[in-house]
């Protein structure tokens, strides 16, 4: 079969009007009446359907197998313009049944939840919203590979497995090739650990940073993109215990460097998805965010605020809401606050700046003040967090002191402690969640639906 994208005869109609053509995709609806039907054929490259015509007093044999929901079909026929001025349409020929299904085929043309569509994820990329998210979530990928390849930056690819912990909160997948019986033969965890297949305790990564810095520091600018693992268990609609992340890692670089860094980066993304996924986004629109390409165009459009966290606790402290969770300097800044400084103060993304070193990574730079950290978190409407952002530490001395303060085994490190020891610079980096910005340009509510296989607690489908 040559068949040719549905995609391209929508978008390039008038090069193939009049031609027989020959196409391949599943049936999403019909309608079928005495003497036609109607056929919408979708074969992933579009988010509208190609309308197949079946003129049934021409039409050999029986047609019932075409018109159920979810078959697949190989169509010849002719290219013609259809009733609405400027899109295109193909009169049938002849129709091959590639694969027949079912009447009990979960996906009917009525409305169905996010939540039902959780339950057959192998289904659910056939609808609409997975359709036009899968190609938005290609096109952005893209475009984050094109901004650092365009401004010099080296792509790296760090270890999928690692034996250390970059955050050092623990949330960590433990990697093994031992199973239990070998835990009850073993004298004590170190006997234990030796025989495993690295003699030490291995794990996912829960980010690329500590690696990325090490090519940072040859390199000069570089970036990671890959798949990320945390053992968080959180149920909420932001969290996933798989995901993508960016993680680009500057040299010479410090805070205000990396904020115009990612500033720059953002605005470039969403940017090419306004210009590459009109129609996904005129989708999402209609059916998640009212006002959602406004509000990406003001994002490409405007100054990003930067807002010292002192002055963050104040402003929530002074709103006079009645916040779930304490708001009190020291303390993290949680969702509803996140939310309350960009969607009712500022609405607009606001990159806050300078926390308390208490409730930031060890690897973080530590400010004269000697309570703060020289780190940024990029809050964005209707998501919260979607960049965790810090210079790092560079002087040996004080990385060290950090590191034992939080009980951090300084052996696991030695490769990292390197990067101070021989010819330290003042470098910064960030993490983009690939997720995150995915939900804040589709407006879709749930990280669980901008993923082809969503990973949380507990769901392993």
């Amino acid at each position: 079969m040559k068949n040719i994208d549905i995609g391209k005869i929508l978008s390039d109609g008038a090069e193939y009007l009049g031609k027989t053509v020959e196409v391949a995709g599943w049936v999403r609806t019909s309608r079928v009446s005495k003497n036609m039907a109607f056929i919408a054929l979708n074969d992933g490259t579009s988010l509208k359907h190609v309308q197949i015509v079946i003129d049934r007093t021409t039409f050999d044999g029986d047609i019932s197998d075409f018109t159920k929901n979810g078959a697949s079909l190989w169509v010849i026929g002719k290219v013609v313009p259809a009733m609405k001025e400027g899109d295109f349409e193909i009169n049938a020929q002849s129709i091959t049944l590639l694969g027949d299904c079912p009447q009990d085929y979960p996906l009917q043309k009525k409305y169905h939840s996010m939540e039902f569509l959780r339950t057959i994820p192998a289904l659910r990329p056939r609808t609409n919203t997975f359709n036009a998210m899968l190609r938005v979530r290609s096109k952005l990928s893209f475009a984050i590979h094109r901004f650092f390849q365009e401004n010099g930056f080296t792509y790296v690819h760090t270890p999928i497995i690692t034996g250390s912990d970059c955050e050092g909160a623990g949330e960590i997948f433990r990697v093994t090739t031992q199973g239990y019986a070998d835990a009850m033969r073993a004298k004590d965890e170190a006997e234990f650990v030796g025989g495993d297949f690295f003699g030490r305790k291995a794990g996912l990564t829960v980010s690329g940073q500590l690696e990325g810095e090490v090519a940072a520091m040859a390199m000069g600018k570089i970036y990671t993109f890959g798949p990320t693992f945390r053992a968080e268990n959180s149920n909420t609609p932001r969290h996933a215990a798989e995901f993508w992340q960016v993680e680009p890692e500057v040299a010479f670089a410090k805070l205000p460097d990396i904020i115009e860094i990612a500033q720059s980066m953002i605005k470039y993304i969403i940017k090419a998805v306004l210009d590459e996924c009109p129609a996904e986004l005129e989708f999402f629109e209609k059916a998640f965010e009212p006002g959602l390409i406004d509000k990406l165009k003001n994002v490409v459009e405007s100054d990003f605020v930067i807002l010292e966290y002192s002055d963050a606790i104040d402003l929530l402290k002074k709103s006079g809401v009645a916040f779930q969770y304490p708001v009190e300097w020291g303390l993290d800044l949680q969702s509803e606050h996140e939310r309350y400084i960009t969607e009712q103060i500022f609405n607009k993304p606001v990159f806050v700046i300078n926390y308390p070193k208490k409730i930031k990574s060890f690897y973080m730079k530590q400010n004269d003040d000697g309570k703060t950290v020289a780190a940024t978190d990029l809050l964005v409407p209707g998501v919260g967090e979607i960049i965790g952002c810090s210079e790092r530490e560079a002087d040996f001395d004080k990385l060290i002191s950090a590191m034992r303060e939080r009980g951090m085994k300084l052996d696991d490190y030695r490769d990292y402690l390197a990067l101070r020891k021989y010819g330290s610079v003042p470098h910064s980096g960030f993490g983009l969640g690939l997720e995150r910005i995915m939900m804040y340009i589709t407006g879709i509510q749930n990280i669980r639906d901008v993923q082809l296989y969503a990973r949380t607690a507990g769901d392993l489908m």
